[in-house]
């Protein structure tokens, strides 16, 4: 966690604007019995990082999340009042694991809220992790939710959930793109956040040495799957990521040549390149400067200046 920390402030400095969320893990990476120890040291290491990045005086305020345990957990309720109550006001969301319904979702609003999560009318969003065929079932039910920011598919306990009806090769890197209930129950999800205006995320690659699999798996995940953001499960895994979620060089440069120009029309239709472009247009095309700034990539001149605070969509 303090290496991922480390990671962020770094390419933070780096590239002007925080490229990663760090989510810090109290549900797998917790021992057993010793819950409430990792909710407090999730919450020194939150609000000592905030604390630098303050000190840094960068402007660049880090993104960090927290993984707790799912809402029928014993220790859920206690982590959650713990976790909330000490680093409310350094964390941009909680990720709450193994969701099945629209029902476990309220009850951790409830449990969130009561912590602290809604302060001066502000909520706190939940990202969601969906780990079984009962789940992907209600992904659009799920994504619907007013406090769901992001959806997430879990690869391995999905598989695992089908008791053996998924071969253990649906959970590679490859066998992940082909496995016919795998590939649909990604596309559910991609498809419930998009209908939704939420962010789908992508699972992780376990062959985290192998960079050249992970950018393939990336690139499949985003081109071809609809996904906007992706797991890591080590630090060394970012850049690979980044990369491949990043447009290309020349799609931004485009897309900041339409954008001017549609600025200079007030936003009436234009003609770029013996094409009509209208709003519709103008919307896919700011989506890429939006990907590409949040990517780290380097924006043209002309748009760079809609990315210096918090941009608004023409």
């Amino acid at each position: 966690m303090r290496k991922s920390l480390a990671l962020q402030a770094e390419m933070a400095q780096e590239f002007g604007t925080c490229v990663f969320d760090v989510t810090l893990d109290c549900e797998d990476g917790a021992t057993a019995g010793a819950e409430h120890a990792q909710a407090e040291l999730v919450v020194a290491l939150a609000n000592e990082a905030c604390s630098k990045a303050r000190s840094a005086g960068t402007g660049v305020r880090p993104r960090i999340a927290v993984r707790v345990h799912p809402v029928h957990h014993p220790a859920f309720a206690s982590e959650v009042q713990t976790i909330v109550a000490g680093a409310r006001a350094n964390l941009c969301h909680i990720m709450i694991p193994k969701v099945e319904s629209v029902s476990d979702i309220d009850m951790a609003v409830a449990a969130v809220d009561a912590a602290g999560g809604r302060s001066k009318g502000a909520a706190m969003p939940l990202h969601v992790l969906l780990e079984s065929a009962a789940a992907v079932h209600r992904a659009f039910e799920i994504a619907s939710h007013r406090r769901v920011q992001s959806v997430s598919f879990g690869l391995m306990d999905f598989v695992s959930s089908h008791g053996g009806a998924i071969p253990a090769a649906a959970m590679s890197v490859s066998g992940q793109f082909e496995h016919p209930l795998v590939v649909r129950a990604k596309l559910e999800v991609a498809s419930a956040c998009h209908a939704h205006g939420k962010v789908p995320s992508h699972c992780v690659v376990t062959e985290f040495r192998d960079h050249e699999a992970l950018a393939r798996s990336a690139g499949r995940a985003a081109k071809e799957f609809g996904y906007t953001r992706m797991w890591s499960i080590h630090p060394g895994q970012i850049r690979t990521l980044l990369a491949a979620f990043a447009p290309q060089r020349d799609e931004i440069d485009v897309a900041s040549e339409i954008i001017e120009a549609a600025r200079k029309a007030q936003w009436a239709p234009i003609e770029f390149s013996g094409q009509l472009h209208d709003r519709a247009s103008y919307r896919f095309f700011w989506h890429i400067l939006e990907r590409a700034h949040q990517t780290g990539q380097v924006l043209p001149a002309p748009v760079r200046h809609y990315f210096v605070e918090a941009p608004t969509q023409p």
